[in-house]
């Protein structure tokens, strides 16, 4: 994941809001703001913020993290087959 591009203070956002709005888009930046010098808020691209909510769904999700635990230890231990072997009926 893409780190702060840059912290801007909420003055400077406020008279630039649009601007900042469209680069975020564009170059699909992250952005905080702060108020009198203390980071207060986050602006990120849509998709962004939906892949960081489906992130956060599925590490809270124990029985998806204990099925991807044993698929990185079955990859580790070479438990594998080779994808025409998965698709073979």
């Amino acid at each position: 994941m893409k780190d702060l591009q840059e912290i801007l203070p909420v003055t400077r956002v406020k008279k630039e809001l649009l601007e900042i709005i469209k680069r975020i888009e564009r170059f699909d930046e992250a952005v905080a703001i702060t108020r009198n010098g203390v980071p207060v808020s986050v602006m990120m691209c849509f998709d962004r913020y939906e892949g960081l909510m489906e992130t956060i769904e599925i590490l809270s999700d124990p029985a998806t993290m204990k099925a991807l635990k044993k698929s990185v230890q079955d990859f580790n231990e070479k438990r594998t087959v080779s994808h025409k072997e998965a698709w073979e009926d």
